[in-house]
């Protein structure tokens, strides 16, 4: 993935176990740089201010600012950083005041790889649409609020692809102006070729995207992709 598209993120947890348990599990997720770490509230807002990272793995029972009054200070001093509540807390006051206040996820400990994958997913999706488009139009807007396929066909994807890649793609070959081929698309996404082919073939059978066969002097001929019929 190239370097403008990573995503900064800064864990906040009182456990240092659970800061390296989430760490991992992040680390396994393509596109995050873990860039810092605190203990508590405190030093948390003071690393925010400091490192301004895109998102924060927020928990909730912490000594001296708690992670409710840690969210309700990153809209207080307007800090510009979205946040994933990752905590042992269930309780329906707690959840619905973090929600409330702009948290994009929550996580109850405990919780497998799994969730946290599914959450940094979505929320790398949703960064990089939000970064690479001026407007949005309806569909595109659900695709990133629900994560769905931006399409009108309820038809399920072939085994083996999904759905997050599958915007990922449609979402950079959006923003492309000249035909981009197989390995371009890989490179740019972060994936191997021959997967980024196999979406790319879905793409084009679907005909959400045109195939631009280009010739050179010598060897074999370049196949390459568009949006748009």
């Amino acid at each position: 993935m190239d370097d403008k598209h990573r995503i900064k993120v800064i864990i906040i947890d009182d456990d240092p176990m659970v800061r390296e348990v989430n760490k991992n599990f992040i680390q396994q997720v393509k596109g995050f740089d873990i860039i810092g770490e605190a203990s508590n509230g405190e030093e948390g807002l003071q690393l925010v201010k400091k490192l301004q990272p895109d998102v924060v793995i927020l928990d909730i029972y912490m000594p001296k600012i708690n992670g409710v009054k840690t969210l309700l200070e990153f809209r207080k001093q307007t800090m510009n950083v979205d946040v994933i509540v990752v905590s042992a807390a269930r309780d329906k006051e707690t959840i619905n005041t973090m929600l409330q206040n702009g948290a994009i996820d929550f996580i109850i400990k405990p919780f497998k790889f799994d969730r946290m994958k599914q959450a940094m997913e979505k929320y790398r999706y949703y960064k990089i649409s939000m970064e690479n488009s001026e407007t949005l139009s309806q569909s595109e807007l659900d695709a990133i609020i629900h994560m769905k396929q931006p399409s009108n066909s309820d038809e399920p994807l072939p085994k083996g692809l999904n759905m997050f890649t599958l915007n990922e793609i449609s979402s950079y070959l959006n923003n492309e102006t000249d035909p981009k081929s197989a390995e371009e698309v890989a490179n740019a996404i972060g994936i191997a070729r021959v997967t980024a082919r196999r979406y790319l073939d879905y793409l084009e059978k679907k005909g959400a995207i045109r195939l631009d066969v280009q010739y050179g002097s010598i060897g074999r001929p370049v196949n390459r992709y568009l949006m748009g019929k």
